[in-house]
Formats: structure tokens, sequence, C-alpha cells
């Protein structure tokens, strides 16, 4: 049997990692600025996250939620004091696009409704109800396709204004993410997401905070939407929260209450899953590592700024983004091949930078190097050939 062919591979074969650097199968060195797609927020194979998985998994790795699970409770407690959300409820599932699928459909359960307000270059999962607010048609299959998704260009609140006007009483959730990641990292103003509180409020519907990639203190906050001073009534959480682990969630607002059998999941909340979570939270806490995300971003974002030959350099904390022209179309690849250096990227022109956060000063130092000398050696090669 063959491997479903969905995904275009890079010929290498990451055997072992450590913080911020993977090593492939020939004993070659990457610095890794991506982190898998914001997944490792703590460091690879960091000690004390592996420690707590096997010790969980030499007691119990799984039975179902029909049982209680102390562990459970232990991660909401944490997760709220770090958060500052400690009011809020936690729902635990799998996945980013399983997390925006309950929120989604809590959502409407909630509020009666069934219209969704969703913006240009979002990306919130490839699942039936998650797909359809993403606004990326290759994602799309028809069978996803429903008219209930209004899609608003991002960041224009006079265009929200007038939706909600005309179909206000219709719209069960605004979802939006802090800081588009797909999308390009394209942050959003707070002043945009203090209208959205605004009308969500006055037209009683419901604040969906898409928190997959730009939450888990990526962004220097908990959450990036805590930048616009507003809470949201449901928070999606993923990627950085297990540092690798499939686990998931969404946090929930004390008036949103909870009824039997509307959400469920089997591996969701598994104890190996709360394990890995709960030591991701300890190591942020211990480590400071959302301060570190802060101070680091800070000189990479400076950095970035001073290199004439990129632009409109963005993001917040370590979640940053840069457009690329188009003589320099290969250096994400030169990066990777030339600088054994691992980074993301938004079609077309975009450069993402989603490392974990406990980046050092000096990991990101050896990045600027390296892409300074990639960008002077497609320059010159772009001179020679003119």
């Amino acid at each position: 049997m063959n491997l479903f062919d969905v995904y275009p591979i890079n010929e290498i074969t990451i055997v072992k990692a450590k913080g911020s650097y993977v090593w492939d199968d020939k004993g070659e060195q990457y610095l890794d600025m991506y982190g898998g797609h914001a997944v490792i927020s703590i460091g690879h194979t960091h000690p004390h996250w592996v420690k707590r998985i096997e010790e969980q998994l030499e007691k119990l790795a799984f039975y179902s939620n029909s049982v209680r699970i102390p562990i459970q409770q232990q991660l909401a407690q944490k997760l709220g004091k770090l958060s500052g959300k400690e009011d809020y409820q936690l729902f635990l599932c799998n996945s980013g696009a399983e997390a925006n699928e309950n929120a989604l459909k809590l959502a409407s359960f909630h509020t009666g409704r069934k219209k969704v307000v969703a913006f240009t270059k979002s990306f919130h999962g490839r699942t039936s109800l998650a797909v359809a607010v993403t606004d990326n048609k290759n994602y799309v299959a028809p069978v996803n396709e429903t008219d209930n998704v209004i899609f608003l260009p991002f960041n224009d609140t006079k265009a929200l204004k007038a939706c909600f006007a005309g179909e206000g009483k219709e719209i069960a959730a605004v979802i939006v993410e802090g800081i588009q990641g797909v999308g390009g990292i394209n942050v959003a103003d707070e002043s945009f997401l203090k209208a959205i509180r605004t009308l969500c409020d006055e037209y009683g519907a419901v604040y969906i905070a898409d928190s997959v990639q730009c939450g888990y203190g990526r962004s220097g906050k908990f959450f990036s939407h805590d930048f616009a001073g507003v809470n949201a009534d449901i928070y999606t959480m993923a990627k950085g929260m297990g540092n690798g682990f499939p686990v998931a969630g969404i946090i929930v607002a004390p008036h949103i209450k909870p009824k039997h059998f509307q959400l469920g999941t089997t591996f969701g909340g598994n104890h190996l899953a709360c394990a890995a979570a709960l030591a991701v939270l300890e190591i942020i806490e211990e480590e400071k590592l959302m301060g570190n995300a802060v101070m680091v971003g800070k000189y990479l974002r400076d950095a970035l700024e001073e290199i004439p030959q990129i632009s409109n350099v963005r993001g917040r904390g370590l979640m940053i983004g840069f457009d690329v022209p188009e003589e320099l179309k290969d250096l994400k690849r030169n990066l990777l091949w030339n600088q054994k250096i691992f980074t993301g990227e938004a079609k077309p022109n975009v450069i993402r930078l989603l490392p974990s956060l406990a980046l050092k000063k000096r990991d990101a130092e050896d990045f600027i190097e390296a892409l300074k000398e990639e960008i002077a050696l497609l320059t010159e090669a772009e001179a020679a050939n003119a």
C-alpha cells in the first residue's frame, strides 16, 4: 500500500530533535524556525514534557470520558490560571479543526441560528464546518459548500457593521484569528476585534477567537486576542497546546451553558494528551516563555526590518511574517537546502517564522546571518543574469 499523496514532500527524514534543532538520518543538523506548523511551543523533546508523558504512560494511557479523569481538571485549572480565564469552561478534543468545528456547533446550539461571519484569507481547518469558514476554495469540497457563511474583508470594521445591520439577527457567530497564520501573518487590528465584541453583544452572537496558531503564548500574551482588551465567548486551541502530542480544546465563557450529548469525543482529553498539555503549561510558566517570545520576537522583527530586500515585516512575539520579492522567490528553498533552516510560507510570497517559544537569541542571530547570506547570493545571481 502507498501513502495517499496529498503533501509536497522535502526529501529529508528527521530522526532526532532537541530544543530548536532537528537532525536527519544522515546526521545533518537543521535550525527549526517553523516548529512543525507552530506546534513546537516549548522546544523539541523537552525533558519535563517527556517525563510527564512517560510517567502517565506507565500508569494509564487511555480510558473513556464516561469516567472521572482528574488530570483533565488539573489541566483546566492550570490553563485557567495562565490564560487569565479562570471562570471559563474547558472541552477537550484532538485537533484545531475539531476545536473550531465544536466552537461553531456550540455557537449555533447556543443562539439557535445558522449564519457565521468569517474573513478573507482565513484558515480554520479542513473538516466540514471548519473548512466552510476557510477562505480557500481549493480546500472546500462540494459537500462542504453552504450559504450559511458570510465572508467579509479582514480588518474592515465598516463592512462588519453593515453586515450586522442587515443580517445581525441571523448571525450565530463571528470566527476570527487574532493573527492569521496560513493567510500570511495578518494581525487583527485591536479596533476591529473590539468592534466584533461590541456587535456580538448587541446582536446576541458568539465571538469565537481562533487561537489555534496565534494562541498559547506565541504572540507574547496567552491569546493574541488579548491585545484588544476584550474577552471572546469561545477560544479554540491546538498546535502548541501539546508540543507535538495531539491535543486541542475550546474554552467557553460561563454564560454559555453545557448540555449533555451536544458535544462529544472519543480520544479528546485522554490521559496522555492531558499529561503532555500540563507539561507544556508548566514549562511555559516556569521558563517564562511568553516573555522570551516577546524579547526574541522583537529582536527578529527589528533585524528583519533592517534588511532592505524584504518588506512588510509583521507579527507579534514569535509569529512573524515578511514579504519576499519575485527575484528572491527561491529564498525559502535556499534557506532549507543551503543553510539547513526550516521556515514556513504563505502563498504567494510570504515567509513565516513560527519557532519554539524557547528560541534562544543566538539562534535568532544565526538565522538572520543566514538569511542575509542567502539574500546576497540571490541578489548577485539576479544581477549577473540581468
